[in-house]
């Protein structure tokens, strides 16, 4: 089971450089976004840019459908647990207003991604429990609808000390496998330690703390880290604005309050959502980040967006407000403060990453099958997001296989060639090994085999230390 994340609600955790001049959305709520200014969302424009459609999933707890600030910006919408997609709970409408409220309309609030289309999936039930199958068939439906970012603003207490906290599903796992196989990046809240044994806790929740999904935590008007945002040396990759957040709500909810001027915004919602936080609010700003960046660019992969968020973030120090963060990747922060307008800048100018056309081949069922005799390619790989790669070669007994690997980065990679019959990784045994390359850091790593037995053999591509990049890779197999 699952449950969303708001702080103190319900049981939820659910070439250019930057413009002069940014520009201004003419929305009057807007200075109330504190967010968006901290996030520099508009600051690499001068005027609101033409961008090129970009279809955003929202599964949460569905959209109200009549919001005049949605109007013509959602594509499709289906209930996965049943009825319709309206919004009785006001999650879901919050969480699509700051990606896609219509922006410079001289009304309420601006969305974050100007050309953002949301594909909404219902998946929560009235109790706010959300069941990880639902969420499978949500996340799959959205690939199918042409989505290329999915905000996932729910998880589950994940403690790997203790077996009945685990949170970890193999149907999410295999579904997000699948999106990222589809060029989609997945967004997901780290998860609020609201309901953990100890705040702060240290684990972030699924499925952030999943390869290749962009976990994003929270920090408050400070500058520092929230206490309720999970904290994870490595499935904590940024930080965003989550205190004191104004958004959508479902006007059927604010107009209880028919006293309040504001009627379709949290502001008139029931009192947790006043003002309100959570890591839930932080993943749609990198979600409509990511839409803003795919916009720029259409044929971006979900790694290449990915990357320019992490390492175009403002790094998180005790001098911008987050008193234990170091001002390099931590815990904390991850790679840092979300700042879109440097993710743009960097796109622009060319430090575009190199993108990986093989994943998520990170274990024995996802490994990328080599057919042919000779093969030779670019990858990347990445400590906190992709620490392992496997390739799977099919040798005849007798038949031999070589391989040479060049990394392009400060760090250690190795290669390692197990037999048939490995299921994964994580049950690799010294019996199973066929070959393992040692050679100093940076250095081309080489293997050379001769089978003695035939079948699918796996060649797992990993990190020895911290570090990320890219790395050419060859493999030739003689003939049978």
């Amino acid at each position: 089971m699952r449950s969303l994340a708001v702080a103190g609600a319900v049981a939820v955790f659910l070439a250019l450089p930057v413009a002069a001049q940014a520009f201004t959305p003419d929305d009057p709520l807007l200075p109330r976004q504190w967010y968006a200014s901290q996030d520099h969302a508009f600051d690499a424009f001068s005027v609101l840019p033409e961008l090129a459609p970009v279809r955003v999933a929202v599964i949460d707890t569905g959209i109200d459908l009549s919001h005049p600030e949605l109007a013509g910006r959602i594509a499709a919408t289906k209930s996965f647990v049943g009825g319709s997609v309206n919004d009785t709970q006001g999650h879901g409408t919050f969480v699509a207003g700051e990606i896609a409220a219509t922006i410079d309309n001289s009304r309420g609030i601006a969305g974050l991604a100007p050309s953002a289309k949301l594909l909404i999936a219902k998946v929560v039930n009235p109790d706010w429990s959300v069941q990880p199958k639902a969420e499978a068939h949500a996340i799959r439906w959205s690939v199918r609808r042409g989505a290329r970012v999915i905000n996932i603003s729910l998880g589950g207490i994940r403690d790997p000390q203790d077996p009945k906290h685990s949170g970890f599903s193999p149907v999410e796992q295999r579904a997000i496998d699948y999106a990222t196989a589809q060029g989609v990046l997945v967004v997901a809240a780290v998860g609020n330690s609201t309901w953990a044994p100890i705040q702060p806790w240290s684990y972030a929740s699924y499925p952030a703390a999943l390869p290749h999904v962009l976990g994003v935590g929270s920090y408050g008007k400070d500058g520092d880290v929230s206490l309720f945002s999970n904290r994870d040396p490595i499935y904590v990759d940024l930080i965003a604005p989550g205190e004191d957040m104004l958004s959508l709500f479902p006007r059927d909810l604010t107009a209880k309050s028919p006293s309040c001027d504001e009627q379709g915004y949290s502001s008139c919602g029931p009192k947790p959502y006043r003002h309100a936080s959570g890591t839930s609010f932080s993943a749609p700003q990198a979600s409509a980040a990511a839409a803003v960046l795919f916009g720029l660019r259409p044929s971006l992969q979900p790694d290449q967006v990915s990357t320019l968020l992490e390492r175009d973030a403002n790094p998180a120090s005790p001098d911008n407000g987050c008193l234990q963060c170091s001002g390099s990747r931590d815990a904390l922060s991850g790679w840092g403060k979300l700042d879109v307008g440097a993710a743009v800048k960097a796109l622009r100018v060319g430090h575009v990453p190199v993108p990986d056309r093989f994943e998520p081949n990170d274990d024995i069922r996802t490994g990328t099958h080599i057919r042919s005799g000779h093969a030779h390619f670019r990858a990347t790989i990445d400590w906190w997001d992709d620490p392992y790669d496997v390739y799977r070669v099919h040798l005849s007994a007798g038949q031999s296989v070589t391989v040479a690997a060049a990394p392009r980065l400060a760090a250690d990679i190795s290669l390692v060639l197990w037999k048939p019959g490995l299921p994964a990784l994580a049950y690799a045994v010294d019996s199973l090994r066929a070959k393992r390359s040692v050679h100093p850091p940076g250095d081309t790593e080489h293997i050379h085999y001769r089978a003695t037995a035939p079948g699918w053999y796996s060649l797992e591509v990993l990190l020895a230390n911290r570090g990320s990049g890219s790395y050419r890779i060859r493999i030739n197999k003689s003939s049978s």
